[in-house]
């Protein structure tokens, strides 16, 4: 026996099934297959049974929408797949797993917006209210463009403040105020021109020297007889 033949006979062969077994499987793969045609014929019904619904429904003149019962996922996928192929708007509406719905409309009586939002409240929809409310919105939007056309772009005031207050202030006192403001010298403050000392140094010693002179020979002489 060569060495492959030994690792061969070495490893863990595979398991073996009984023909019990083996009939179990077949059948239970053959039950996966059988349900899932059943599933594909069901939905192929429904399907049918939907594009017939439509088209009378298109063919009733007296019918605006319809309203289907509620269904799972699938079924209302189905439902807005056909609506979409015939040309008819098809709306989901409700909450899922409690009343989740299609309802399909002839294509000239599609929703409004406002309409749709209604019916996804649960409200019952009433064209009067409706077309009442709008020609209330629409008056209100025309009397506020009649008030934005009436209304000056540029507001002119109806007094000129200041010609009315110029007795009081002046016509040009804040102006001139705001352009130069000056040192009031009555309060201590001193031009620095006064404060240039513009005398030569030898100057400067002479005048020291001379007011020396004039303090000693006004100061008095002490009387000698007291």
């Amino acid at each position: 026996m060569d060495l492959l033949g030994s690792i061969l006979n070495s490893m863990d062969k595979p398991p073996s099934f009984s023909n019990k077994q083996r009939s179990l499987m077949k059948k239970h793969k053959e039950e996966i297959l059988k349900k899932q045609r059943e599933e594909k014929e069901k939905l192929k019904a429904f399907r049918e049974t939907i594009e017939e619904n439509i088209n009378k429904f298109l063919q009733d003149e007296s019918l605006q929408k319809h309203k289907f019962e509620p269904m799972e996922q699938v079924y209302r996928s189905i439902v807005r797949d056909v609506a979409e192929v015939a040309g008819v708007p098809a709306f989901s509406i409700g909450e899922e797993g409690i009343d989740r719905h299609v309802m399909i409309f002839k294509p000239e009586f599609a929703p409004s917006d406002d309409e749709l939002a209604a019916l996804r409240r649960g409200e019952e929809w009433d064209p009067e209210k409706a077309k009442l409310l709008a020609q209330k919105q629409e008056l209100e939007r025309k009397e506020e463009e009649e008030r934005a056309l009436k209304t000056p772009k540029d507001f002119v005031p109806s007094s000129n403040y200041r010609a009315k207050y110029e007795h009081l202030i002046g016509r040009e006192a804040a102006k001139e105020a705001a352009r130069k403001t000056q040192t009031n010298k009555q309060y201590g403050f001193v031009p620095s021109e006064n404060k240039k000392d513009v005398r030569s140094i030898e100057q400067t010693l002479a005048d020291i020297q001379s007011k020396k002179r004039q303090k000693v020979s006004h100061t008095p002489t002490p009387d000698l007889a007291e």
